[in-house]
């Protein structure tokens, strides 16, 4: 039966006006599999949209609150976080990826999902919408197109993502677009997805196509989020530019300049509270697309909003996101703490926590604990909060450039105890990709995983989400920069660096300080002090940007307990990463000769210097 049939008159027009004949086969194709009862074609007009939102609540998937606005929603008990083990890339007989990449034989994979979605929106309404990843009308416009049976789904891409439909149009039949099918499944009578035994997320490279099903979490059904980028590291692979698991922002300087750079930090290691650092301009939080515009590195926000971890957030520490999720405005919150008075709760939250209320675990209480006998906290310590950035009062006009931003530095943090020093400029591109980005690392916290200390190597902080091999993906790094007319700096910061007695050398503030150098050395401004590992800030400078910037008087002995290099301790985290490079295909010549160069530099410096350098000491 053709798509015409299949629909009302009013959504058939509007699937027609776009021109594409395999978007309606797609979408025709899935109504067949999926079988829902109804249809509905968002054409990113004001009144679907408004229909999306009134749908989540009136089906129950969400629940008005106090504050205008705002909902909150919640998931099944055991679908409270990305399902790693059941996300995976669909590969070709023969096609090597890698260990550290999750696949699945594509054509098993294949047979199995379309096995479980057949049928799966009975008696639901299917939903379609358009998005663009990237500002539209851009250089890094991607539209995608997304059939769900989750109006919260559906409402959360509203919030995060740019509206396609216009997009769509103005690619016409040579649109290149994403594809997503999504499906909650059967639901329990609280409206969470029952048969989580069946949850499955493949992403099929082939016909760039992400299916989830039994599922509701976000990052497992916001397709075009962190499933989107194994599909965009894929294309960019092959198209010559970058998806990266990047922030965007922009640090304020001298007579109001402003300067871009992007940042990877792997989880707890301070990314958000980077981007989000008082004073300065936020244009993306998670993820990033590069591309080179005429010779310039420039970087673009594929998202519009933040879908992000709410615990910890609170009016002192966080004033900026506390003030968005305080007032009036669109916010959907997830698996916090519902009070009867219809306000929300969670780990962090101004004041002292509630006596009752109702969690992603049903009725809550203080001191209500699971099967395992183990307490259940007001929210789950996933919980989040979705918003548009545009509600944010540091966010930057450049927000929807459509020819992005100019990238003056690239920053790459880790949790390191006893190695790297809070700020260091990498000597080039290269040096910069290999040390700083390829060799990133993150440590475990016992409040966590239970093991502190416990090295997690994640190149890029990208190693979750990556759909080639990781040796090509460095590869691609590499040339990226080297072919552009003036590569951005390369810079490595440490948020966690700690002294023999286990107390943190930085302050949280003191973030603000690395950044200001880190400005004033993309234009220049600064000299530096070579080691054999980079360039590190010079005394005089960080006292005055620290006096000037936090009013705080910065000692000759707090310089040197920061800025000391730990030689031992660099080597044996080079030769950490040298082993893990060794075990991988495709890896560049480049990375071996960059990191044995470093490694004897070190071997030099201590045999002249000893194990631990003072940044006083000058080294040729």
């Amino acid at each position: 039966m053709s798509l015409k049939n299949l629909v009302s008159a009013r959504d058939f027009a509007k699937i027609e006006k776009l021109k594409n004949s395999e978007l309606e086969s797609f979408i025709e194709k899935f109504i067949g599999v999926l079988k829902p009862s109804s249809v509905f074609i968002s054409d990113s007009s004001a009144s679907d949209i408004d229909y999306i939102r009134k749908k989540a609540v009136e089906l129950g998937e969400e629940k008005k609150l106090k504050i205008e606005g705002h909902t909150a929603h919640f998931d099944n008990y055991s679908d409270q976080a990305r399902d790693k083990a059941n996300t995976k890339i669909l590969s070709p007989k023969g096609a090597y990826l890698g260990a550290s990449i999750n696949t699945k034989d594509r054509d098993e994979g294949l047979k199995e999902i379309y096995s479980i979605m057949d049928g799966i929106m009975k008696g639901k309404e299917m939903i379609v919408s358009f998005y663009c990843l990237g500002p539209v009308n851009s250089p890094f416009s991607i539209p995608c197109v997304q059939i769900t049976d989750s109006f919260y789904v559906a409402h959360n891409e509203i919030l995060l993502y740019r509206q396609g439909y216009e997009e769509f149009l103005r690619q016409g039949s040579s649109a290149k677009f994403f594809k997503f099918v999504h499906s909650a499944g059967e639901l329990l009578p609280d409206m969470t997805s029952k048969n989580i035994e069946h949850r499955r997320i493949y992403i099929d490279m082939e016909e760039e196509t992400v299916y989830s099903a039994n599922t509701q979490y976000g990052g497992n059904t916001i397709g075009l989020k962190k499933l989107a980028m194994r599909l965009a590291i894929h294309r960019a692979s092959r198209e010559g530019w970058l998806n990266e698991h990047m922030l965007v922002m922009g640090i304020t300087g001298d007579s109001g300049r402003v300067t871009y750079v992007t940042g990877a930090f792997p989880s707890l290691c301070g990314k958000t509270s980077t981007s989000m650092i008082e004073g300065e301009k936020i244009i993306g939080d998670d993820i990033a697309y590069l591309r080179k515009i005429n010779g310039e590195i420039r970087a673009a926000n594929v998202e519009k909003g933040m879908f992000g971890i709410i615990q910890g957030i609170n009016s002192k520490d966080d004033s900026i996101q506390w003030d968005v999720l305080t007032n009036p405005g669109e916010v959907i919150f997830s698996n916090v703490l519902l009070l009867r008075d219809g306000s929300v709760f969670w780990i962090g939250h101004n004041g002292e926590i509630p006596q009752e209320g109702f969690n992603h675990s049903g009725r809550w209480f203080r001191g209500k604990k699971d099967s395992a006998g183990r307490e259940i906290p007001p929210s789950h310590p996933n919980a989040r909060f979705t918003v548009s950035l545009d509600g944010l009062k540091n966010v930057d006009d450049n927000l929807h450039n459509p020819e992005g931003v100019p990238v003056g530095g690239v920053i790459y943090g880790g949790r390191d105890s006893d190695t790297s020093v809070p700020v260091e400029e990498a000597f080039d591109w290269v040096h910069g990709i290999i040390t700083k980005g390829a060799s990133l690392e993150s440590e475990t916290t016992a409040a966590t995983l239970g093991k502190e200390g416990v090295r997690s190597f994640n190149p890029m902080s990208n190693l979750d989400f990556l759909s080639i091999p990781v040796g090509r993906y460095i590869r691609n790094n590499i040339l990226f920069g080297q072919a552009a007319d003036k590569p951005p700096k390369i810079f490595g910061v440490n948020y966690f660096l700690k002294d023999k007695n286990g107390s943190f050398l930085n302050e949280r503030r003191d973030k603000k300080v690395w950044l200001k150098w880190i400005e004033k050395r993309i234009n220049g401004e600064l000299d530096a002090v070579p080691r054999p590992t980079g360039f590190i800030p010079r005394y005089k400078d960080l006292k005055k940007l620290f006096e000037v910037v936090l009013g705080k008087v910065y000692g000759e002995d707090e310089y040197e307990k920061q800025f000391t290099l730990r030689v031992n301790e660099n080597i044996s985290k080079v030769e950490r990463i040298l082993e893990i490079y060794s075990q991988l295909r495709e890896v560049p010549a480049e990375l071996f000769e960059v990191l044995k160069q470093q490694k004897d530099n070190l071997i030099r410096a201590k045999l002249s210097f000893g194990d631990y350098i003072s940044p006083f000491i000058e080294i040729s």
